[in-house]
């Protein structure tokens, strides 16, 4: 299994439009951060997308992506599935619809916002989309990988992470834009080869986990190894952040691939 961190930046990326910030002129590639999807593709080349936020296009071309099993989707915020509409051209080539996975909140918002998906018509070329209501966090399959759903908060909005294990046995779990994970949940975090958690600046936030905070649920759960995402330009500089962290914990930067 790898995960290949197609974006690890917050709603509005880093750079942020017209900020000053050192971080935002960074010559560091690794301080560019697009917003905060990840692709997982298993050991039979399955490829499982974890949030299509609104640069899920240049994503696919940049790494190449010709095919996609399944989107997994955390919560409806815009820069999660901003691209939806991009799906077009996988229904197009896999001549199927997209099989779409998220809780009953996210798929309330997304049959609102993308009202147009499904409708009756006629037009040819929109995209396709089978939705599944996961949110009961009942395990559930995408090809051989085992995919249970791990229910938490985003302030006041119910939001999933996943757990997934592929058929050798390699286990990772992914959680963004949570302040919450209650303790019931938290056993799913348990036995993990890798954790990938949001970790959104050194402060305390309202409504995401903070350095500090993601630090103590790895603690907590003690992975493998454990990456950083959904960061913002108050992070600071991806070197100077990265080496204060302990072993075996990192920041996540775009276009890290992390073999299990």
């Amino acid at each position: 299994m790898t995960i290949t961190f197609l974006g690890t930046g917050t709603s509005q990326g880093v750079p942020v439009i017209a900020c000053p910030c050192q971080v935002c002129h960074s010559a560091d590639s690794r301080d560019k951060r697009l917003r905060t999807s990840a692709l997982v593709t298993d050991s039979k080349g399955n490829n499982i997308l974890i949030d299509i936020g609104p640069d899920f296009r240049m994503q696919m071309l940049r790494h190449g992506v010709t095919h996609l099993e399944a989107i997994l989707v955390t919560h409806a915020h815009r820069d999660h599935v901003g691209g939806i509409d991009d799906i077009r051209p996988f229904n197009w080539v896999q001549n199927k619809n997209m099989d779409l996975y998220a809780n009953s909140q996210a798929l309330a918002s997304i049959r609102h916002d993308y009202h147009y998906i499904f409708e009756e018509h006629i037009y040819p070329g929109l995209p396709e989309a089978t939705l599944h209501d996961v949110g009961d966090a009942q395990p559930f399959r995408v090809a051989d990988n085992l995919i249970t759903p791990i229910r938490g908060m985003h302030k006041d909005l119910p939001v999933l992470g996943f757990r997934i294990q592929e058929s050798t046995g390699a286990t990772m779990a992914y959680i963004t834009d949570m302040n919450h994970i209650p303790a019931e949940e938290m056993v799913k975090l348990e036995g993990l080869d890798v954790l990938v958690i949001n970790a959104l600046r050194q402060k305390k936030h309202f409504s995401h986990f903070c350095l500090p905070e993601a630090l103590q649920v790895i603690e907590a759960c003690r992975p493998g190894r454990a990456y950083l995402t959904h960061m913002s330009h108050e992070m600071g500089f991806h070197g100077d952040v990265d080496a204060t962290l302990p072993a075996p914990v990192h920041l996540a930067y775009d276009n890290l691939v992390v073999q299990l």
